[in-house]
């Protein structure tokens, strides 16, 4: 099927136009931003302050959680810090919040009405926007330069049209293909699994993959964002996404660079030990985030991450970091 012909097939409203695909030069270098806690809501609050972005003056922002289940932190995004950042939100300035979200594991609004995340929603007068429920014109489709994608995927037009993106990520890995699941793949949840009106499923396309990994780094490609926060409080070390084995890391990281705060996540899971595959070979070698770095999503290489940190232990835990990112590993793991 060609892509005219799937188009009118699908219903779906219009195409992203190339202007809006964010595939390009990768950018100079990275700040991302490392406090060691266990305060997930000061942890948010500190790390978008010593990354030092500037305010939203307005703007609408679409808000992209982890609410693939109902599981537990770090199965999904904690209430304290969905709380924390609808509170930055507010304190930046931004103007009309929508949280958009489609779980892969359970019904997405029963999924959110269990964590709370409607009622949360409520009291800070953000809109919540049920991806499963949008009707086919709620959709854009995308297809990347060079896609593993066959067809192509869909996005909400919400999120296309959204005056800022932001989003928070959970540190975890991932036991059915993805590898580990941060903010990259956090995207997929972005990604339409039908639109309405054609019976094709994206999420089987994707799942079934030996691409997998590259198509996740793709989805990536269809907007930038404004802010990501990764809570690596509690990290799933294997398992995941929904349920594994826990480990303590006590750590919030901040970013706008996918890239480098998944660089910074997979230096973090290998602190903690981890699964082999996470384990394997450089940091930036890793497929998702070697393949959205070859988009243009993000940086290319470990010195191009700069860690910012604003007390000892998290200086401590910095080092760390920049000690497994900047590693070459043998093969084995």
């Amino acid at each position: 099927m060609d892509r005219r012909t799937f188009l009118k097939h699908a219903a779906v409203a219009s195409v992203l136009p190339a202007s809006r695909v964010f595939a390009s030069a990768p950018p100079a270098r990275a700040r991302v931003v490392v406090v060691k806690t266990d305060d997930r809501a000061a942890g948010v609050a500190k790390a978008i302050e010593l990354l030092g972005l500037p305010g939203f003056d307005g703007r609408d922002v679409f808000l992209k959680p982890n609410y693939n289940s109902a599981d537990p932190t770090p199965g999904s995004t904690h209430p304290d810090v969905l709380s924390a950042m609808l509170a930055a939100l507010k304190a930046k300035r931004a103007g009309p919040v929508t949280l958009g979200e489609r779980s892969g594991m359970g019904d997405t609004r029963r999924v959110l009405r269990a964590r709370g995340v409607l009622d949360i929603a409520a009291q800070s007068g953000a809109k919540v926007l049920v991806l499963d429920e949008l009707p086919a014109d709620g959709w854009q489709h995308v297809q990347p330069r060079s896609s593993h994608w066959e067809r192509g995927f869909a996005v909400p037009s919400a999120l296309v049209a959204a005056g800022a993106v932001v989003q928070t990520c959970c540190l975890k890995t991932h036991r059915y293909g993805g590898h580990f699941t941060l903010s990259l793949k956090n995207s997929v949840g972005l990604a339409a699994k039908y639109v309405p009106g054609d019976p094709y499923n994206y999420m089987h396309e994707l799942h079934g993959s030996p691409d997998q990994r590259r198509m996740i780094a793709e989805i990536n490609t269809a907007y930038a964002p404004a802010l990501v926060v990764l809570d690596g409080v509690e990290a799933f070390v294997s398992g995941g996404p929904d349920t594994g084995e826990v480990a303590h890391a006590g750590v919030i990281v901040a970013g706008v660079d996918r890239v480098a705060v998944d660089a910074v996540g997979v230096a973090l899971l290998r602190s903690l030990g981890t699964t082999p595959e996470v384990r394997r070979g450089a940091v930036f070698a890793q497929e998702q985030i070697a393949r959205a770095a070859e988009l243009g999503v993000g940086v290319g290489r470990p010195d191009q991450v700069e860690l910012v940190t604003a007390d000892r232990a998290s200086a401590e835990t910095a080092k760390r970091v920049r000690a497994l990112l900047d590693q070459v590993p043998g093969a084995a793991g």
